[in-house]
């Protein structure tokens, strides 16, 4: 890893630290702490995730014209004043504007760093480079959210305000640490786009390529049956159907996270072997088990311990998922991108998670709440329809594309020496 990759992977992570400070504590914050009511909280949840969904549209072709590292600081510099603005909010206007500010700048902040991790490296190190910028953001929000949780008071508003202002801290430093990365341009793999299109740029060449809508696709399925179930349908699920405790989900989220960290390179050296479109229909299967699992724990037929130990496993299955996820699609979006168009593939594939994200709470939370056997059975049949995809997927991309470990094979095989003919004495 060159020290450009180190920098970048250094910044990503401090800022994961940062958000991880205050993501959990963001409704308590407005509705209670702030005395603003769930309604207003419901508001500013809403202005984060609407403003990520204004401004991704239009970031990639920036990041192509101008570059990932002023887009990347522009970004952290917003959203620290936004996590600034926010923790000294008092009235409802002010906090939407801030949660605003905030959204926009970590939204743009996930194109720019992916951008510049594309430009770090090769197709051959591409999937460690991701596997490890997963690893360390999540490291960094378990770790922001295990202190900030020490830290938080909800009788003391200022305690919220130090959290926020610690988030503003770590964004600056990932600003001034992108400052100082000096960026070479890796070339876009070959065989990007298909035989006889020449990227233009823009959103109608990007239409055009089949393997990269049949993966924004599958990228919408995946995040809406996954992550946007975390804090809403499955939280409700396991409260209403399978009875458990808020700290019991604490200890379910604390789980993922542990799977991640700890199984991360152990899963990459299985992935980096095989081909990525049947590493995703994997995982369609794993969190299939996970959903019967969760399945199993509202029955109500075992015990209160068995039905918390399937609720955490469900966590823990989905953990090893993500861990699986991430060597896997983002070095996908990468290699698919022609050259010109990284930002605009990474920033596309950005706005259908951010759509999912919103989507995915708005139609799973009151499913989890009150239709407990349907929710658990349209996720199993989200989580099967994973597999399909990515099979289908897999019949769009070229044999590098989905198996980068070829390209190396080849390489060496074409650099080996011929074999000098034996001659006799």
């Amino acid at each position: 890893m060159g020290a450009a990759m180190r920098r970048i992977q250094a910044g990503s992570a401090l800022s994961a630290f940062g958000v991880g400070f205050t993501v959990p504590f963001l409704y308590v914050y407005v509705a209670q702490v702030r005395d603003l009511g769930s309604g207003a909280a419901g508001i500013v949840l809403a202005a984060f995730a609407m403003a990520a969904l204004i401004v991704l549209p239009v970031t990639g072709r920036v990041i192509d014209r101008r570059g990932p590292l002023p887009v990347l600081v522009g970004a952290a510099l917003i959203a620290s004043v936004g996590a600034v603005a926010l923790g000294f909010a008092s009235s409802e206007v002010t906090a939407i504007v801030s949660a605003a500010l905030l959204g926009a700048g970590t939204a743009v902040m996930q194109p720019a760093l992916a951008t510049m991790i594309v430009w770090c490296s090769t197709p051959s190190t591409r999937t460690r480079a991701f596997a490890m910028q997963f690893f360390l953001q999540n490291l960094g929000l378990g770790i922001g959210g295990l202190i900030g949780g020490q830290i938080v008071d909800e009788h003391r508003p200022s305690s919220f305000t130090l959290l926020f202002s610690i988030e503003a801290v770590m964004f600056l430093v990932l600003a001034a640490i992108a400052v100082t990365v000096r960026l070479p341009h890796s070339p876009a793999l070959q065989g990007a786009m298909p035989k006889g299109s020449a990227p233009r740029g823009g959103l109608l060449e990007l239409l055009r390529h089949k393997a990269m809508v049949q993966l924004c696709v599958l990228g919408f399925v995946l995040f809406f049956a996954c992550y946007g179930q975390f804090e809403s349908g499955l939280s409700a699920y396991g409260v209403e159907a399978a009875g458990v405790s808020p700290s019991t989900l604490g200890i379910a989220l604390a789980a993922n996270t542990a799977v991640i960290v700890i199984a991360q390179f152990a899963v990459l050296k299985f992935v980096e072997r095989r081909k990525r479109s049947r590493v995703i229909a994997a995982v369609g299967l794993i969190w299939a088990v996970a959903w019967i699992a969760a399945g199993y724990a509202g029955l109500g037929n075992g015990s209160k311990a068995m039905a918390t130990a399937a609720l955490i496993s469900t966590y823990a299955l989905f953990g090893l998922g993500e861990a699986m996820l991430s060597p896997t699609v983002a070095p996908l979006v990468a290699d698919l991108a022609p050259a010109g168009m990284v930002g605009q593939y990474n920033s596309a594939f950005a706005l259908v998670k951010q759509l999912a994200l919103a989507v995915g709470p708005a139609v799973g939370g009151p499913m989890g709440a009150s239709l407990h056997g349907p929710y658990i059975v349209t996720f199993l049949l989200f989580s099967l329809g994973i597999s399909v995809l990515a099979i289908r997927l897999g019949r769009q991309l070229t044999p590098v594309q989905n198996q980068p470990s070829l390209a190396k094979s080849r390489v060496v095989a074409q650099s080996a020496p011929e074999p000098v003919p034996a001659t006799s004495s």
